[in-house]
């Protein structure tokens, strides 16, 4: 069986154009609702929103593929990244360059496509990188470009890409496709940005790191058409189903029909925007709280870890124990802290005893 690039219609996608109306409605809807819920922060707030949204996307991403990044230091760079003086942290290679990657796709998401800019993306994250043979350029090596999976003695190849010295013609095809796209309305965004990342994936132009890149040139397609960033926690959404993910992409390997496609990664986009809203929120409620409390270091301390965990909070609640362990404060000094957190209507308690927990309202 051939390949999906090996047939001659190929990359002439076939899907059903009325399948997503109702989706595509939805994804414009909550496009404005994002915009206009960043638009009412001030300042500082935007920018905290843009950072941790950014910052979750960054991490992601990375944990897709398998690695697992330090939050803090990846904050810290996409901070300086963007122009904001903080504390200089130790930074490993990949951390730095996953950072200055996604802080050049939200501040450059209006500029056009070019090979250029999906180089520079590529030398960003394979910084440090020793065993790879190209960085910042197509891959040139003549062996196959396979996706596999198993251990070395039995591998299963998942997928074959189009072989390297036809990547060049092949990627300036794929460029012009994507900017023709960004400009007009050919295609419904979230089905223009669907395809964007599918097609990117089956030419996997560099040795490594498509996966992530792939996922970065959905959100530019995204923000291209709407004409601002549009922050979506696309790489978030999918490491909650990993697995689903690669399923989805497998079953595209030799078909251009594309409806099953689609279907996955339209609804994945409506998650995305979801939770990228409540991230927003969740950024405000955060500042709120900050801004209208009197609150103790330990609190402080305590809260901010709590926020770190992100909109769905520590797994299982907050326990005496957990806050003990952050604050390093005795049990006494604990349980009064928690109590005036409680009194203050930050917290809410579940539970008695030992099986006492500690909620976010």
């Amino acid at each position: 069986m051939k390949w999906i690039w090996e047939q001659k219609e190929w990359p002439k996608y076939q899907f059903e154009k009325n399948l997503l109306r109702k989706e595509e409605e939805s994804f414009l809807m909550q496009s404005g609702i994002l915009k206009g819920s960043i638009k009412h922060l001030n300042k500082e707030e935007s920018q905290t929103s843009a950072i941790e949204i950014i910052l979750e996307e960054a991490l992601s991403t990375s944990k897709i593929e398998g690695e697992i990044l330090n939050r803090e230091s990846v904050q810290s760079s996409i901070q300086q990244q963007l122009g904001l003086k903080v504390p200089k942290l130790k930074v490993s290679s990949i951390e730095y360059g996953t950072a200055e990657m996604m802080s050049h796709l939200y501040l450059h998401y209006n500029q056009e496509l070019n090979r250029e800019n999906l180089e520079i993306w590529h030398s960003m994250l394979m910084n440090g990188r020793r065993d790879i043979e190209t960085i910042g350029a197509y891959r040139k090596h003549t062996d196959p470009m396979q996706v596999i999976s198993g251990n070395f003695n039995t591998p299963t190849v998942f997928y074959e890409a189009p072989p390297s010295e036809k990547i060049p013609e092949i990627m300036a095809d794929f460029i012009d496709w994507f900017n023709f796209n960004a400009k007009t309305s050919t295609l419904p965004i979230s089905i223009f940005a669907s395809l964007a990342h599918l097609y990117f994936e089956q030419i996997h132009p560099f040795e490594d790191g498509n996966g992530r890149i792939g996922r970065a040139l959905c959100e530019k397609a995204v923000s291209m058409r709407l004409g601002f960033p549009a922050l979506l926690s696309i790489s978030k959404t999918i490491e909650k189903k990993k697995k689903t993910y690669y399923q989805e992409l497998q079953k595209t390997n030799y078909t251009l029909n594309v409806d099953s496609w689609l279907k996955y990664h339209v609804t994945l986009l409506l998650e995305a925007q979801t939770y990228s809203l409540s991230l927003v929120e969740f950024i405000l409620k955060k500042t709120m709280l900050f801004r209208e409390n009197q609150l103790n270091e330990r609190q402080s301390k305590v809260l901010r870890k709590i926020f770190d965990a992100g909109p769905e909070g520590f797994l299982g609640g907050l326990s005496a124990g957990n806050y003990q362990s952050i604050s390093k404060a005795p049990s006494a000094t604990v349980t009064r802290d928690l109590g005036d957190l409680v009194t203050l209507g930050i917290f809410r308690k579940e539970g008695i005893l030992k099986g006492t927990r500690y909620y976010l309202l």
